[in-house]
């Protein structure tokens, strides 16, 4: 079934969905209305400021595939997910982006590319601009090609040792980073490679070693606001947590099975706010208990294909 009539409710009329040099559609906070957007220098400091802009691709051609102990898990006891349904979640999505205060800008979706809904993993942005970063899988390798475009080929760095996803990547706080290196997606050649970047600019980058049985780091971990993040404090290296409240992080303990439902996986938008999906119920509550406002979208067809709002979004602008 076609799905231009529904995307073009969701991101914007005036959207368009080809590829186009150094243009991208880009939905406006206030109105929602789609606009061509020549694209500058992106730049990302931390998790938590205030996000401007994002990057989502539309699920278009969305379908699990068995690439991670939860999709596989998934694929034992459900079939396919519905091409609307997951449009009307991705929308629900894209509004609580949008009513956070940021601009979403679309990258076109392709068919023999089923996991681009994922944006997080094939660029991450840097305070000095975007990185390419090296996808492990082979049913995923092929999603660089529209990021390239996406970006004009204006790359901060490029990864080129092993394997880096940017899942793996959390850029905490001015000065401060960690990637994860499981080796099932990130492997260590990768991890370190980019920390030496980072190294290079003064930073400190800690390279936190776990299990692939998890696939990314943001499964385990992720920021909801400075000093504050969530973890799964039952599968997580303590050394890692003490690392980060020497730091000055506390974690909101998420437990393990909530995790496997991708519970840890929050997107900061800033301003007190973060994205959780809705079926976090437990994990929402303390948020909210916090202080936040949390924006909960169903996301359960996601979730049940290894990401949430976390893997789904590709921060490119954030305000401290």
């Amino acid at each position: 079934m076609a799905l231009l009539p529904l995307l073009l409710g969701c991101y914007g009329r005036d959207a368009r969905l080809g590829p186009e040099k150094r243009q991208t559609p880009v939905l406006d906070a206030a109105r929602g209305a789609g606009q061509g957007s020549a694209m500058s220098s992106w730049a990302v400091h931390s998790e938590t400021g205030a996000l401007t802009d994002v990057l989502v691709c539309p699920p278009d051609h969305y379908r699990w595939i068995p690439t991670n102990s939860i999709v596989r898990r998934t694929l034992a006891g459900a079939q396919q997910p519905s091409a609307m349904a997951l449009a009307a979640q991705h929308g629900e999505l894209v509004a609580a982006l949008k009513q956070g205060g940021a601009r979403v800008h679309v990258l076109p979706p392709e068919p023999h590319l089923p996991y681009m809904a994922y944006t997080r993993d094939s660029a991450v942005v840097t305070p000095w601009g975007p990185v390419l970063t090296q996808l492990e899988r082979p049913q995923r390798r092929g999603e660089y090609a529209a990021v390239i475009d996406f970006h004009g080929g204006d790359f901060w760095r490029k990864s080129s040792a092993g394997t880096l996803e940017g899942g793996d990547i959390h850029i905490i706080r001015p000065g401060l980073a960690c990637v994860g290196a499981s080796g099932g997606r990130t492997d260590l050649a990768g991890a370190e490679q980019f920390a030496t970047w980072l190294r290079g600019e003064g930073w400190e980058v800690r390279v936190e070693v776990f299990d692939e049985h998890f696939l990314h780091l943001d499964v385990l971990f992720c920021m909801a606001a400075p000093g504050l993040a969530v973890a799964c404090l039952d599968v997580l290296d303590p050394d890692f947590v003490a690392w980060l409240a020497g730091h000055g992080i506390r974690c909101i303990d998420v437990a393990y099975r909530d995790a496997m439902q991708l519970g840890c996986n929050i997107l900061a938008l800033g301003r007190d706010q973060v994205v959780s999906a809705r079926g976090s119920a437990a994990l929402n509550a303390a948020l909210r208990a916090e202080g936040l406002t949390v924006l909960d979208p169903d996301l359960s067809l996601f979730t049940a294909g290894g990401g949430g709002p976390h893997c789904l979004t590709c921060p490119l602008g954030r305000v401290e």
